[in-house]
């Protein structure tokens, strides 16, 4: 029987590794045999919308913890929701990568605000953020709301604010922003669906 140089290192090597494999207790047959649990098995199922667009595709979350009242859940996996009608399973590569936004050290998750004259941003209460936002609109909406064009029609109208609002919520949601906006004479209204 010929042997060449390079069967004669492949036998060799298969023959090292498998002995030196050996040696240490591990078993082909055992290794093959464990059977490892799915990582979602024990995961809590949510439904949800990828935020980035306005193409609004289906997630499916997947986080850990029983729901119990000390105990925090922490999401372990996104991914498509193959019974949404809009992506069918799939993301493009900014839904793709949501995880990594919710994992991120750097996501924001607590309102901030600059003080005039400041540099620096300092955290304020999410009661805090919201008293500030209406504050303001009520400032900027008693000094430039206008009520009467110059023909003395009646039009009711707030120039000088404008609302960006999601795509990917629901009709009832859409309907009721656009009424209260309006009903406060807001003009400039868009969604990121530029509709």
């Amino acid at each position: 029987m010929q042997v060449t140089r390079r069967q004669f290192c492949k036998v060799c090597g298969a023959g090292l590794s498998g002995s030196s494999i050996a040696l240490r207790g591990v078993s082909p047959t055992s290794a093959l045999a464990e059977v490892r649990s799915y990582k979602l098995a024990h995961a809590t199922e949510t439904r949800n919308m990828c935020p980035y667009c306005s193409v609004s595709g289906g997630v499916l979350i997947y986080t850990t913890g029983d729901k119990s009242k000390n105990s925090k859940a922490d999401i372990i996996h996104i991914e498509g929701d193959p019974d949404n009608p809009v992506n069918r399973g799939t993301l493009c590569p900014k839904g793709a990568g949501l995880l990594d936004m919710v994992k991120s050290p750097n996501r924001l998750k607590f309102p901030e605000v600059r003080e005039p004259g400041s540099n620096e941003w300092k955290r304020i209460s999410w009661d805090d953020a919201l008293t500030r936002i209406a504050k303001h609109m009520k400032a900027d909406r008693d000094a430039n709301f206008i009520e009467k064009n110059k023909d003395d029609v009646t039009v009711n109208r707030w120039n000088t604010f404008g609302f960006l609002a999601s795509s990917a919520a629901n009709n009832e949601t859409g309907y009721i922003t656009h009424k209260v906006l309006r009903s406060l004479g807001a003009v400039a209204f868009d969604t990121q669906a530029r509709i």
